[in-house]
This record gives structure tokens, sequence and C-alpha cells, in this order.
């Protein structure tokens, strides 16, 4: 079965799939560029399924049935996903016989929007901020049919995303990155005893430490800057983006202008006076 790595994007969830990927690894060393925790979806999850899992509609169909073939081993696995938890008429993201449980990533949405701006290097704000608002988002290029990433992926909102996600009653963590930041012990120690609670995975305080260590933000860009990173985003122009680009250094109050702060707080009052950003 399935426990998910899920997150609206840019809130984390890459950064937790690195940990997660060094903790497993022997040594706790981990490679960027061919991470152990995968993502979901992927093109060769679909084989046999579809002759079109580049058309919205095809994946929505098929999404739990590409799951039923991950899971035909029985084994627990760890997949990341941007997916909201989303419902289709007759069809959903997932089902509770291919979900264990879901690690929810979630980040501040003033500090989201800069960073969407930057992954995607020809929006301004206001189109960031459309995107983060748009409650028929989805995401994928969809121009590479070699790319196994390079899929439809259903979103949504910012809002929408935190709160389908919710709506998984059972095994459902919640883990803010800005708790990752500013306690990074807590937080991540956090996440490996809830996999051990719902699994049989075990880990040891030694290596959980080390593979914090392993994978601190610095650290991080150091080796996009050295070695690239295969899941950065490009420009018009085919040139790598910055995947780890500020970080902790991202701080909304000096990046936002007034009037697009206010637009987030209104739209996303509820959810961020719960989530404590307000």
């Amino acid at each position: 079965m399935i426990i998910w790595l899920a997150s609206y994007p840019k809130s984390g969830n890459t950064w937790v799939r690195i940990f997660l990927s060094s903790l497993f690894s022997t040594n706790n060393d981990v490679n960027i560029n061919n991470l152990m925790i995968k993502q979901f979806p992927l093109r060769y999850n679909f084989e046999n399924l579809t002759n079109n899992v580049n058309d919205v509609n095809e994946f929505v169909k098929n999404s739990i049935h590409a799951q039923t073939k991950i899971n035909i081993d029985d084994k627990v696995k760890i997949l990341k996903t941007h997916n909201a938890y989303w419902r289709s008429g007759d069809y959903y993201f997932t089902d509770t016989s291919n979900t264990l449980g879901c690690i929810y990533i979630v980040r501040d949405p003033r500090n989201v929007i800069t960073s969407i701006k930057n992954h995607y290097a020809s929006f301004s704000i206001n189109e960031a901020l459309k995107f983060i608002k748009n409650e028929k988002q989805i995401i994928g290029k969809l121009k590479n049919p070699l790319l196994e990433s390079d899929l439809p992926t259903v979103i949504s909102s910012w809002k929408n995303h935190f709160n389908s996600w919710k709506k998984l009653k059972t095994n459902y963590l919640l883990v803010k990155y800005e708790n990752l930041l500013s306690r990074p012990e807590e937080e991540f120690s956090k996440i490996t005893n809830f996999l051990e609670k719902i699994s049989d995975f075990k880990f040891d305080k030694k290596s959980i430490s080390k593979s914090i260590a392993n994978t601190n933000f610095n650290l991080l860009k150091n080796r996009e800057k050295k070695e690239g990173f295969n899941e950065a985003p490009e420009d018009e122009f085919g040139n790598p983006i910055k995947f780890f680009n500020l970080g902790p250094e991202n701080n909304w109050e000096k990046m936002l202008d007034p009037i697009s702060t206010k637009d987030i707080e209104m739209n996303f009052k509820y959810e961020m006076e719960e989530l404590g950003y307000l």
C-alpha cells in the first residue's frame, strides 16, 4: 500500500522526499538525481491502461487502476504527489484499498507564491496569484513523451488542495514547512515516528540525525549547483531554473507587495487561521 508524501507545489515535498531517500540509503548517502522515493504519476504506471495518459480525462479514469498495479506486490511504499485528493464524477485520485496513509506538507501561501513565481520563470506575481487561487489548476507541460513525470497533475487551488487531503480520516500527518526549518530534529522525527507507527519501517536516531545533516538546504543548493538536478524546471529557452533557490530566505514580508498579501489572506483566511499563519 502507498503512503503519500502530498503537498501543493513548492511546499517542501522534495526536501522531505530527499530526507527519506537518504534515510533508506546505505550510509545515508543520497543521489539527488536518482531518489529512492519516487513520484506519482509516472508514465510506466499507466502502461496497458491507456494509450493517451497525456489526456487529463484518461489520467483521472485510470489513477486508481495505476495504483492497483503499483500495489500488486503487496508491499508498503512511499510516493510523492502534488495531486489534490480530488474527486471527478465517479473517479477519485485514490482509495482505501491503495492508500495506507498520508504525510501532508503545508507552507504559508504567502511564501508559496514567490516560489511559484521563481519556478515558472515567466510568471509575474499576479500570474502566480492566479495560479494558487485557480480551483481548476492542472500542472504538467505534456511536451515530452519520454519524460516519465511530465503528466497531468490535478492540484486545484492552494486552499482546496489543503482541505482535500484532510478528508483522509486515518493515518494523516500534517507537517508544516516552517517547522522543518526551525526545528528539524523534532519535525523530521515526527515523520519517522509516524512511518514506524503505520508500517514495519524502523529507524534509529543516528541515521535520522545523519540524514537531516545530509539534506540541509544549503548542502542541497550546492549539490544542485555542482551536479544539476533533473527535476529542476526550465525557462522558455530550455535553461534550468534553480530548484533550491531561496529556501529559508524566502520571506514574504520582504518580497510580497501589500495588495497581493491582502489578496492571499482574504482568499485563504480560514485555512491560514487554522494553520496559525494568521
